[in-house]
């Protein structure tokens, strides 16, 4: 089975590297997003794994639901400690958030979000009720507020073999010290995520010495933006498709019209008149 890509910047394939050969395998996606679009755990749904996506925002939560029924999806934020939190949406994007600071940022740019509550639990918390055995990659992409994630997560009950973490923008972010301090190391920054592997699994360290390539035999996604663009294509078949509507339309329109079936009831006396 060629493994199809859905992840924005390969992740998804890195990962694959170090954990084929492990079936059946187990995630944690804090801040899922969107089902199948940019998606790091599409591909590994597919293949039988199964795992908790967490999704504050509805659109996107209801989306898991319908497309992931096999996963455990919940609609909260996962912080530093339970509760309520504000949660900022940002419509149709990634970007929606529960950090302050992130929050700020997008006002200072003019953009307006849609503020409301929602429940906040620990990742510790939601590991205690959801996992049962192995946790073999953790992926966390939250805007801003992924020192709380981390900081509600019990490593030395929990031990994710592999982490991912968005970082496009810090290469020392304020929680820089958390993962490496739970016995982690960095093995890969990809330009937008930084990935650490748990000390006890160093023997996948090699997976990441090479990014990922075609000796990774994988295709990419049916419309993704660095394969043959369908955007255009698919917009030409949109209007022809409307235009034949339109023929058809015609078609029957002049059919059911009285000079139609006059013409069709005359078609024997024009033939005869011929002969």
């Amino acid at each position: 089975m060629t493994f199809i890509s859905y992840a924005q910047n390969f992740e998804d394939i890195a990962l694959w590297r170090a954990l084929q050969f492990f079936p059946g395998g187990f995630y944690i996606d804090v801040g899922a997003n969107d089902p199948n679009h940019d998606s790091v755990t599409r591909a590994y749904y597919e293949r039988g794994w199964r795992g908790i996506n967490v999704e504050p925002v509805d659109v996107y939560y209801q989306a898991l639901c319908r497309e992931r029924p096999g996963d455990t999806n919940l609609q909260l934020v996962v912080g530093e400690t339970q509760g309520e939190v504000d949660f900022h949406v940002f419509p149709d994007s990634g970007l929606s958030t529960a950090s302050d600071e992130m929050v700020a940022m997008y006002a200072a740019s003019g953009i307006q979000l849609e503020k409301c509550k929602l429940p906040m639990r620990t990742l510790a918390s939601l590991c205690e009720e959801y996992v049962s055995g192995e946790i073999h990659f953790l992926k966390i992409d939250v805007e801003g507020f992924e020192g709380a994630v981390l900081r509600g997560m019990d490593f030395s009950r929990w031990r994710p073999w592999l982490i991912v973490i968005e970082t496009p923008f810090d290469q020392e972010p304020e929680w820089k010290d958390i993962v490496p301090a739970a016995g982690y190391r960095k093995v890969r920054f990809d330009g937008i995520n930084t990935f650490y592997l748990a000390n006890e699994h160093a023997n996948l360290a090699g997976a990441f010495d090479i990014p990922p390539c075609t000796i990774d035999e994988f295709h990419l996604r049916y419309g993704h933006p660095l394969a043959f663009p369908v955007g255009a294509a698919e917009a030409a078949l949109r209007e022809q498709a409307r235009r034949a509507e339109l023929a058809e339309a015609r078609v029957r329109e002049l059919e059911g019209s009285r000079w139609f079936r006059l013409g069709q009831q005359l078609n024997p006396v024009r033939r005869l008149l011929r002969r």
